[in-house]
């Protein structure tokens, strides 16, 4: 009985060491090496925010885009047009002074120019949809001034189903 016993957790254990565990098919672990670093698959949704990026930043007041921001927006452009299969939500922000209607349409402002460069880029307008939040999608509610700064932007979100 006790070598059954013995058998059978030494099958369970052999079995959870062959086990990946990788409860994310977006990302695999890259074992070869000594980091252990994750790799994305290429096309996933993990891949766009891993070697991409989904954030574009604005300066206070401003829906304009600096040379930062056109440098993001150029590489999802790229990622966009090579998988075109993904339509993309994007989610704009503001924490700026000003009213709440002020920062409403600041933010609908930054998702347009994001809409906009990713349009003159190739993808097609029917791939986008802009919507500015204001406030009401801010990472952080604080005073200071570079955490501020991480509120205004525009989050580009991928979207895989027919609708948005």
């Amino acid at each position: 009985m006790m070598k059954r016993i013995t058998a059978v957790a030494l099958l369970l254990l052999v079995a959870a060491c062959t086990s990946s565990g990788n409860k994310n098919p977006g990302l695999t672990e890259d074992t070869s090496t000594s980091t252990g670093a994750i790799n994305a698959v290429p096309g996933s949704e993990q891949d766009f925010m891993v070697n991409v990026g989904r954030r574009t930043f604005f300066t206070q007041g401003s829906a304009a885009l600096d040379d930062t921001a056109r440098a993001t927006l150029d590489k999802q452009a790229q990622w966009l047009n090579q998988y075109p299969n993904w339509k993309v939500k994007l989610q704009g922000s503001a924490d700026d002074p000003g009213s709440t209607q002020a920062q409403t349409a600041l933010s609908q402002k930054r998702a347009d120019a994001v809409k906009s460069y990713l349009a003159s880029m190739g993808i097609g307008p029917e791939r986008m949809l802009a919507k500015g939040y204001g406030r009401e999608k801010i990472g952080d509610d604080c005073p200071e001034i570079e955490c501020k700064a991480q509120n205004r932007r525009v989050v580009t979100n991928l979207q895989d189903n027919p609708e948005f």
